[in-house]
């Protein structure tokens, strides 16, 4: 057991949404409803009612509960931000920044599908999350049901030296040392100080293929919306994955796999002496990075990628790059490991774009590239990859009749090859793109039954936008091997959230 789930000290966080609205929607309280065991850590009075509830709720009822507040004055701004603490309070990311913990990284994606969706969809995504998060607590429970505890007061640095001392620990993988920094951080800076710090470590080593930074791009994301006033137990949960390494030796005093790459592209990062802003946009130096990916090893795709930084290429031609290559991987073996190639993919760029310091900033671009040859030979542990290159998606010769957009997602329940080639041609032609999003998003809401249909889906159909006209198209088609396809069953739990909802 850690030294961060022996602490038992109390905590509270500040206050965030007001009081007297949130109680008139959820009604009286007694004294058994606020009190909460020692030693487990604890929200400001706002939210914490709310938690407990979605905690408490049996999974069989939740929905219909949920329903019943809503109805009654529930914000969706106030449920999700229960929904997100619910699951930082009661689910472990450990051993892996995954599997059960998805219940808090899919929060962001069902918020992103939410508010992207239909009105008259507007409800499925969150609350398909609530019992998304009902069957990871079951999971956690099961597997020791681990609690987020309380804050050790004692320990925390004081305000001037909360930055340095968290930088000292995360360099050292102390998990309490990094804990009690982290919150006092938190407490005494604002969320640009504070993901600014983090930026610089969630993506310095491979282990739980890309969790780490997709959590920390997904919880900033999510508390721009809910507020930073939740900010401080979802941080501690963070900085705690972050530091996860498998049961392995510490990596500051080893030379591990999962760490090489980050610690040869820290250093080739500072000898980088050319800005990242400006450069010439190069579509051949595109196809050149995606061709070297396809095959090269996680230093030789950084190098390639300082070289071409060092030779006033744009960044934006290097991300076309970056983002191609993770869609081909899913065009030469659909599945678990590729789709996660996308949606690291896509946190790095939210850092990468939120991030201010030129340095942060250049070693987050080197480690994307090292990234994605660390997913293609994950993906080939799993079976032989398809030698398919996504750039010869141009030379497919357009046929008489170019699909609709119902037709391509039709094919996709027959052939995901086929929908990736009717869909390249559907938006050479001309085709509208949004059309595309919009029925994909519509199928995720009616068909999803995994995080990883919201979390691909959200991360796909936001990364195409940032790509270059000539790589968007393509980036688009080789997204139809992950897609929901309208051929697969409607989940029973849509039916029963309509109904719960109206």
């Amino acid at each position: 057991m850690s030294a961060l789930q022996r602490r038992t000290f109390l905590a509270s966080t500040a206050a965030g949404l007001g009081l007297s609205g949130l109680l008139q929607s959820l009604g009286p309280l007694s004294a058994a409803d606020v009190t909460i065991d020692r030693g487990i850590a604890r929200f400001s009075s706002d939210i914490e009612p709310l938690v407990r509830f979605l905690e408490e709720t049996p999974q069989q009822s939740i929905i219909e509960a949920t329903a019943k507040r809503v109805k009654t004055g529930l914000s969706y701004r106030e449920l999700l931000a229960a929904l997100l603490l619910a699951g930082v309070r009661n689910v472990e990311p450990r051993p892996s920044v995954g599997f059960k913990f998805h219940a808090v990284l899919v929060v962001n994606s069902a918020h992103l599908a939410s508010i992207s969706g239909p009105d008259e969809d507007r409800w499925l995504p969150i609350f398909w999350a609530i019992d998304n998060f009902k069957s990871s607590q079951a999971r956690d429970v099961r597997e020791g049901n681990w609690t987020l505890p309380a804050v050790d007061e004692s320990a925390l640095p004081a305000a001037n030296q909360a930055e340095k001392t968290l930088r000292t620990a995360l360099d050292r993988w102390d998990e309490s040392a990094s804990d009690a920094a982290i919150t006092s951080l938190v407490r005494h800076s604002g969320a640009n100080r504070v993901f600014e710090v983090l930026s610089g470590y969630a993506a310095r080593d491979f282990r739980s293929i890309g969790h780490k930074v997709i959590y920390l791009s997904n919880a900033f994301r999510t508390l721009q919306t809910i507020g930073w006033e939740y900010a401080e137990p979802v941080m501690r949960s963070l900085v705690y994955a972050m530091l996860n390494h498998n049961g392995e030796p510490n990596p500051s005093t080893s030379d591990l796999e999962a760490d090489r790459p980050g610690r040869i592209n820290h250093i080739a990062a500072q000898n980088i002496s050319a800005s990242l802003a400006g450069g010439t946009i190069d579509d051949v130096a595109t196809r050149d990075l995606v061709r070297t990916l396809h095959d090269c090893s996680p230093i030789e795709a950084s190098e390639l990628v300082a070289e071409l930084i060092e030779k006033n290429i744009a960044v934006q031609s290097i991300w076309n790059g970056l983002f191609a290559a993770a869609g081909e991987l899913l065009m030469r073996q659909r599945g678990i490991v590729s789709l996660h190639s996308v949606t690291t993919s896509n946190a790095i760029h939210h850092a990468f774009s939120a991030a201010k310091d030129e340095q942060t900033r250049k070693v987050l671009l080197l480690q994307n590239a090292s990234f994605l040859p660390m997913f293609r030979d994950a993906a080939a542990g799993r079976g032989a990859l398809n030698e398919t290159h996504i750039d010869e998606l141009a030379a497919t010769q357009p046929p008489n009749h170019s699909p609709t957009v119902a037709e391509v997602f039709e094919t996709m329940g027959k052939s995901r090859k086929e929908a990736s080639l009717q869909m390249y041609q559907l938006l050479s032609a001309g085709g509208n793109p949004q059309d595309v999003v919009d029925h994909a998003r519509r199928l995720v809401f009616l068909k999803g039954n995994d995080s990883h249909d919201y979390k691909f889906s959200s991360a796909a159909l936001e990364d195409y936008r940032v790509l270059s006209p000539p790589w968007r198209n393509r980036f688009l088609a080789a997204s139809t091997y992950q897609l929901c396809s309208p051929a697969e069953t409607t989940r029973p739990l849509v039916t029963r959230i309509q109904s719960a909802i109206g």
